[in-house]
């Protein structure tokens, strides 16, 4: 059965199709051809054989007509038996698009990247080498306006870099990454809010914590009028609305008491839940007692 970070991972690649080309050309330096489109084409590999083949995602490149596919499989741990289905795979969309093919691996271990990089001897001297995306290559996107253009990329890299030794750093990689899922609808900003915090180092959740937001560098008009106006100013009632709107981003419709508790709490308060929000597994331990004193 699927994971749920395995199918969290190919959603990021569903919901966004070009994110599999930027990754290959930015990360990977891989030469792509010229095309107009990216769609999401069906994953069926099976040939005429009865023996089924189905890839996780593919990602179809035209230009009027294809120019390339590109498979996506994402990998937590390593798996001896896809040396042996990964060419299958290639092949066969080859043949039925008949256009270059690549296999792009996406997994969020480094051991694991090195794994699906291996050439995969196919006899005779031939090799079929998979392009493994390990973590650290991918990109560092700490500004909001950046995050905002491309939020699933903004998500791949906070959890890609979500565990790096810089924890200020991962911190801010994931303030961005969530600057740009909250303008999402609710269930994308729930669960890409989710595997951020997920990702996160336990150094990198301490530093989230204690980041002052007055002094984080809100780029976009987006940010400063939802992020800044709210939190960073002494104002009770913007501060109350913003708190209200992550905090329902973070874990659904709130009950009444909560959100009459957030109108009437202080600026201390909402400035302690803004705090903890970020890193609470829970509602409860988001808002702790600051709304249940105040309501």
């Amino acid at each position: 059965m699927p994971s749920h970070l395995h199918e969290a991972l190919l959603l990021l690649f569903r919901n966004r199709p070009t994110l599999a080309p930027e990754l290959l050309r930015d990360a990977l330096q891989v030469e792509l051809p010229a095309y107009t489109e990216a769609r999401i084409d069906s994953a069926d590999l099976t040939d005429i054989q009865p023996t089924e083949y189905r890839a996780d995602l593919v990602v179809l490149l035209l230009d009027g007509k294809p120019v390339m596919g590109i498979i996506v499989e994402v990998q937590l741990s390593p798996d001896e038996r896809k040396q042996f289905v990964w060419p299958v795979y290639v092949t066969n969309l080859r043949a039925r698009l008949k256009c270059p093919v690549c296999l792009l691996v996406v997994t969020a271990d480094e051991a694991v990247a090195r794994w699906a990089s291996r050439p995969i001897e196919l006899g005779g001297a031939s090799l079929f080498a998979p392009l493994g995306l390990r973590p650290s290559g991918g990109p560092e996107i700490t500004h909001e306006n950046k995050a905002r253009e491309d939020p699933e990329l903004a998500v791949l890299s906070a959890m890609a870099h979500g565990q790096d030794a810089d924890s200020a750093k991962s911190a801010q990689i994931a303030v961005a990454a969530h600057l740009a899922s909250v303008g999402l609808d609710e269930d994308r900003s729930r669960l890409y809010f989710d595997l951020v915090l997920s990702s996160l180092s336990e150094a990198a959740r301490r530093a989230l914590q204690t980041m002052d937001p007055a002094k984080y560098e809100y780029r976009s008009d987006f940010a400063r009028r939802y992020v800044a106006e709210g939190i960073t100013q002494g104002n009770a009632q913007g501060r109350a609305a913003m708190v209200t709107r992550l905090l329902t981003l973070r874990f659904g419709s709130l009950p009444e008491d909560v959100r009459s508790g957030i109108a009437a709490a202080s600026i201390e308060e909402l400035d302690a839940i803004g705090e903890r929000l970020l890193t609470a597994e829970t509602l409860q331990e988001a808002i702790r007692s600051s709304t249940q004193t105040a309501g």
